[in-house]
Formats: C-alpha cells, structure tokens, sequence
C-alpha cells in the first residue's frame, strides 16, 4: 500500500477539502451562449475520491444536434430523449452537496447553469474544480492541457472519446490520483465559486450556414465564419501580472487550446475584452501553452514583451475583469 492509498483512511487527510464530488461532462450542440446540452454524465464520488455511482442521460435540444461528427450524437438518436426540464431534478440530485469536478470546468458549469436558467430553477452547485488548474498546482508534466494527457499520465483508457459517460469515467479515474497527491502535499484545492444565473433570455439559436468543419482527430475546432463585434471600451495597455484584466485589453491566441478557441474568445468578448487576431504593439496580453514555439505571434510577443499567460491562467483570469475605466 501506498502512501498515498494510507492516506484515504488516514486522521491526516485534509479537514478542509470537500466531502464529495460530482465529476461532470456534458456534451452539447455548440460552444455558443445559445447551444444547448445533448448528454450528461455524473460520477459521485466520495470525500477522497472513491467512486459512489454513476449517472447518463441524453437530453433532446429541440434544435439541431450541431457538431454530430465530434460526439455522434444525431437528430434520430436524440428524438425520443428528455428534454432538460425532465431531467433536472434527477441531475441536481446527483451534483446537491457536492463540488463539481470537470476538465476546464467553467465550460461545462456555464452550460448547466444556463439550461437551469432556462428551466426556471437553479442548479444546486456552490463550488467547482477545473481538474486542468489541479493538474497545474501539481505541476504534472503534461505536453498540453487536453483531458487524453491527463488520462495517459495516470494510465487512464480512454474508450470514446466525447462521449459523456465515458469522459466522466476517465475524468473520475484521473482525479482520484491528483486529489490524493493534492493531499499528500498539502495543496490548497483551486476551488471556485459557482454563481447561478436567476433569469434566461432566450435568443435565437445560431445558424448553423458558415460553420467549417475541420475537427481534425481532436485537435481541431469547429468554427464560425462570423465578424464579431467590435469591443466598446477603449485599450487600457497591457496586462501586468499580478493584476487582474481590464475590459477594453487587447487578446490574442496563439498554438493549440484544450477548450475549442471560439468558445475562449466568445468568453473575451463577453468579458469585454478585445480578441485580436495578430500581435501588435497595442497587444495586452498573448494566451499560448507553448510559448517556446516559434509561431509567428509567439516571436512577435517576446520582440514587442507583450506579457504572455497558459490557457488555465487566463481561465482564472477571466472570473475578475474589472470594468474600464468610467
């Protein structure tokens, strides 16, 4: 037995971690603020993270399924599904009292607490942890942020990939190692708070014309040929570490992200920064998991010293942008 396996019956395990944990993935018909959850999937596990069960459902959009060529998931298939309503009381179930563990987790949160917003509830989750800001706290020595890195770095198989139920098993299996190693070490868990939206507007779903299919064996995106909007506040300069972000700050991305890219820059924009798509000097801040590359943003951020941020910093990052300046 392990030092770490000693630890789960332990009078040493931390009092101040969590009593349990929901871990979550959801499946959905896009990245946008109007896209809608396809499937669902909760491990329940306990305070030092040992499997309790485990839950799946398709929910039926009631639109298109959007990206069928990453989850399989088609308009047939989902036909005869709940609809969220139905199956709201069944999932809060699973999450009441517990911390909601996903890989990038303010994505899968945002979706769950819209589709309570629209159902005229509120999803009974006051905490959450990105496994992806746990793995940087350990310092694992992963090549990227991508849910199929951690699972190979704690030997996890992944069997289908984006599909809820098994991503929640491999997310379920990885955690438990990196909770006990959080243990072991005495790491403060990167807990955040999850506050629900109390009202929904519903807009109409996006068009699907203009979308590129280009997912390519998980590293690709599907994206939308759009012209987003210009951003109304004016640049503040750039980002000084330490600080938080400001709304007007110039943003550019740069290599490849574990979240979809159009999902981190809907979240810049919402935030009200600028999303740039070159680096200039006017350039705030660069988002980059490789900043050794020798991409062509990457240079140009290092000869101008824009400041440079992964992808889980920025994440954190994005909870606190304060207002520009009146």
């Amino acid at each position: 037995m392990t030092m770490l396996d000693d630890l789960t019956t332990a009078a040493t395990w931390p009092a101040a971690y969590p009593q349990g944990y929901a871990v979550v993935d959801v499946e959905t018909t896009g990245l946008a603020r109007d896209d809608r959850i396809i499937s669902a999937a909760v491990y329940r596990l306990d305070a030092q993270g040992n499997v309790e069960d485990h839950w799946y459902t398709l929910v039926n959009p009631e639109r298109d399924p959007g990206p069928v060529w990453i989850h399989g998931l088609t308009s047939d298939v989902l036909e005869g599904a709940p609809l969220f309503p139905e199956v709201a009381e069944e999932f809060a179930a699973r999450l009441e009292g517990r911390v909601l563990v996903a890989h990038n987790a303010i994505f899968d949160w945002q979706m769950i607490a819209r589709e309570y917003a629209r159902a005229e509830r509120t999803a009974p989750v006051k905490q959450r942890l990105c496994t992806i800001a746990l793995s940087k706290e350990l310092a694992l020595p992963l090549p990227n942020h991508k849910l199929e890195s951690l699972a190979a770095h704690y030997g996890v198989v992944q069997q289908r990939a984006h599909h809820a139920l098994d991503d929640a098993r491999v997310l379920a299996e990885a955690f438990r190692p990196s909770l006990h190693a959080a243990a072991a070490g005495g790491v403060r868990l990167p807990l955040l708070e999850c506050r629900p939206l109390t009202e929904w507007t519903d807009s109409p779903a996006t068009p699907r014309i203009g979308y590129q299919a280009s997912y390519r064996g998980g590293a690709g995106t599907w994206r939308a040929s759009r012209k987003r909007p210009a951003c109304p506040y004016p640049n503040p300069g750039r980002y000084e570490p330490d600080r938080p972000l400001k709304q007007g700050m110039r943003v550019a991305f740069s290599g490849d992200t574990s979240v979809d890219r159009e999902l981190l820059e809907d979240r810049a924009i919402e935030a009200g920064l600028h999303v740039a798509t070159s680096v200039s000097r006017l350039t705030s801040l660069l988002v980059t998991n490789d900043p050794d590359s020798a991409t062509s943003k990457t240079v140009k951020a290092k000869s101008f010293g824009t400041p440079v941020v992964d992808e889980a910093a920025f994440t954190q990052l994005l909870r606190d942008v304060t207002p520009a300046d009146g």
